[in-house]
């Protein structure tokens, strides 16, 4: 696996299948909202192609997680006035301010009361474990891209710890006698559910990336998310100088578009997404995903899962879905991402339609990156940043990347963001490679389901079932700007 690799997401089981049934059922609405704006739009009667019957998959019944007990993990926290800790590899100190969460940051320090400590693990790729943090976490480092990198190695801890100082206290270590807690396994580890810290003295949340409240949450809370989220965490100034510098680079040559182009050889075998390849590729990936005891899912339907939306696009069909969406191609197209798995070959077509594509390794000297070799969570913070400050985001994926990059840019004033509907985008492009439809129909309907760009909408919410609802750090809807964040 190449080192170099953005480590950007760590969707796995039947969680991400919970999701994307979600993303389905809204889906089959669409295409028939387009396809009667089309046929209203043309005067054409029986243009039925988009429509297929619902993949058996869409009808499993899936088990839904009990995380409702997460909707009392943050309001708890304030109520019960409770101290946390986290880790960054080594236990870093938090406690939850005794007083109601209504402080100015620059105010003097305040006192806090201790109650008892709470350590926190995120796990996964960078923007999985980004989204799990509401404190220090300590971060994954047993993941598939094997990072040893720790938190401060990423982020700005002082700055952290200080700009969320009227909120939450923040110290570098426990005291001695918690240490030895710690070193006798005396804690109780734990999915974050219902605080038991008075009782343990020590409790600590695991997985806190997919675990945390979408809604139901005070605003206050809210919006202390957004503030830990998008100005209290801020990459190491070794990072933010080289992301800075791909920034610069790009704007003096005008415009650019990232894409995070999920095209990786892991994505490919735990997906099961193996449209396009050959038979030893497709030995290669599927020996790869048996490999893996933690992946649940063994046995793929490629055509199954790719007709429901859950495969990335391919090179090929991000260039088709680019070209009729109308994207100049001229424009420099900046590409978030490791190796993509077939080379050159597999990029050729997107390269054909569009020359002007720029990786980091290719814009940087080898001696900017040199610090970020073997690194994949510092290689995928370089990303981060580009995706955060171009003109136009387009992720392949419906992964971590596309969620928390996207809510970011929503909060930053709903920077444009396409979200390529996969689950439309498949029949369409299937039917316009059979001669079905023409390049105008193609384009058009394409350009009608995509014309929401990263504007406002409501986070939806499905009650008891949290998989089953927009993420909360995919629209932060709470503090974008008709609130006050």
């Amino acid at each position: 696996m190449d080192n170099n690799k953005a480590k950007v997401d760590d969707d796995h089981g039947e969680d991400h299948y919970a999701e994307i049934m979600n993303e389905n059922n809204n889906n089959e609405g669409l295409i028939k909202c387009l396809i009667a704006e089309w046929n209203k739009t043309e005067n054409v009667k029986g243009n039925s192609y988009l429509l297929s019957s619902q993949s058996a998959l869409l009808r499993f019944k899936i088990l839904a997680i009990a995380a409702t007990s997460m909707l009392m993990l943050l309001t708890s926290a304030i109520l019960l006035e409770f101290t946390a800790l986290s880790q960054t590899m080594k236990p870093k100190i938090l406690s939850l301010r005794s007083s109601h969460i209504a402080g100015i940051f620059g105010s003097p320090e305040r006192d806090y009361e201790n109650n008892g400590y709470l350590m926190v693990s995120s796990n996964g790729g960078l923007n999985q474990m980004r989204a799990g943090v509401s404190i220090l976490p300590e971060l994954d480092n047993t993941s598939f891209w094997n990072d040893r990198s720790q938190f401060q190695d990423i982020f700005d801890v002082d700055y952290f710890i200080e700009s969320l100082r009227d909120e939450v206290k923040i110290v570098k270590e426990l005291p001695p006698g918690m240490k030895k807690r710690i070193a006798s396994r005396y804690l109780y580890s734990m999915p974050p559910v219902l605080p038991r810290i008075k009782k343990y003295q020590v409790v600590h949340f695991t997985k806190t990336d997919s675990r945390l409240a979408n809604n139901g949450i005070p605003l206050e809370i809210q919006k202390l998310r957004c503030r830990a989220n998008y100005k209290a965490l801020r990459f190491t100034s070794d990072i933010e100088m080289v992301g800075k510098k791909i920034v610069k680079t790009m704007r003096q040559n005008g415009p650019f578009l990232v894409l995070h182009l999920r095209y990786e050889m892991d994505m490919l075998a735990f997906s099961g997404c193996y449209q396009s390849l050959n038979e030893n590729e497709m030995e290669e990936l599927t020996a790869m995903r048996y490999l893996y005891p933690w992946w649940k899912v063994k046995e793929i339907d490629s055509n199954l899962v790719r007709s429901i939306g859950i495969c990335p696009l391919t090179p090929e069909e991000t260039a088709l879905t680019l070209k009729a969406l109308g994207i100049d191609p001229r424009m420099q197209i900046f590409i978030a991402a490791g190796d993509i798995y077939g080379g050159e070959k597999r990029m050729a077509p997107l390269r054909e339609a569009f020359p002007n594509l720029i990786k980091k390794e290719t814009l940087l000297d080898p001696s900017d990156l040199e610090p970020f070799q073997n690194h994949s969570n510092k290689m995928a913070a370089l990303d981060y940043i580009v995706s955060i400050e171009s003109d136009i985001f387009v992720p392949t994926y419906s992964g971590n990347m596309d969620k928390v990059v996207g809510g970011h840019r929503r909060y930053l004033g709903y920077k444009s963001t396409i979200i390529p509907n996969r689950y439309a985008l498949v029949r369409l492009i299937d039917q316009y490679k059979n001669g079905t439809i023409s390049w105008e129909e193609f384009s058009r309907v394409v350009k009608l389901a995509h014309t929401r760009r990263g504007g406002p909408i409501t986070r939806s919410v499905v009650p008891l079932k949290p998989k089953l609802e927009d993420y909360f750090y995919s629209n932060p809807q709470e503090c974008l700007p008709q609130g006050d964040s």
